[in-house]
């Protein structure tokens, strides 16, 4: 429990550090991992995806509960994945925060492929990734959206010998999110 409060108060005091007047936020963006192994295919969501970018200096943080990926081929599936991989007791989420790499013009409905540079922590083992991230100014808000791989090795997630054709050793991960202008008032 106050691992589990520490990780939200960091996080939030991330996002509260940043200015006000150019900050993005989400709270409902979606991630999809899917494993292609060869016997199967295992596929879950998440639509609570939190996060923020600061556009004065190009700092992001987002977030999400390991616990809300839903989908799966099985109820027992889904609770092996809780339970025996993702361990979501004892790092209920997982993080990604840096920097945008690139300059942006922030004219409305304005596109731009980036590298967001930054800590992935997945299963408590945070890692240094580059990360292209597909930007898109629209009208008041943001637009994200990036496709990458995240190899379960580098986290240190185990596949049992017995369900190795099962679970793929690289899982897919999109996310998408509409991010909107954080009043000053919050």
């Amino acid at each position: 429990m106050f691992k589990h409060l520490t990780g939200l108060l960091i996080f939030f005091g991330l996002v509260m550090q940043l200015n006000a007047q150019e900050i993005y936020l989400t709270h409902e963006g979606r991630v999809t991992f899917t494993s292609a192994a060869p016997l199967e295919l295992i596929s879950a969501q998440s639509d609570e995806l939190s996060g923020a970018i600061d556009l004065n200096n190009n700092h992001f943080a987002f977030k999400i509960s390991n616990r809300s990926l839903i989908g799966f081929n099985s109820d027992l599936q889904q609770e092996h994945f809780y339970e025996n991989y993702m361990e979501v007791d004892k790092y209920p989420y997982s993080t990604f925060q840096g920097k945008i790499i690139e300059k942006m013009n922030k004219d409305a409905n304005s596109t731009f492929q980036v590298r967001a540079k930054g800590t992935l922590s997945i299963h408590g083992v945070e890692e240094e990734r580059i990360i292209d991230v597909v930007i898109e100014f629209v009208d008041h808000t943001i637009k994200i959206s990036s496709d990458f791989s995240v190899a379960l090795e580098d986290h240190n997630i185990r596949i049992p010998s017995i369900v190795y054709q099962k679970i793929a050793e690289n899982i897919a991960v999109e996310v998408r999110a509409t991010l909107t202008p954080k009043n000053t008032t919050d």
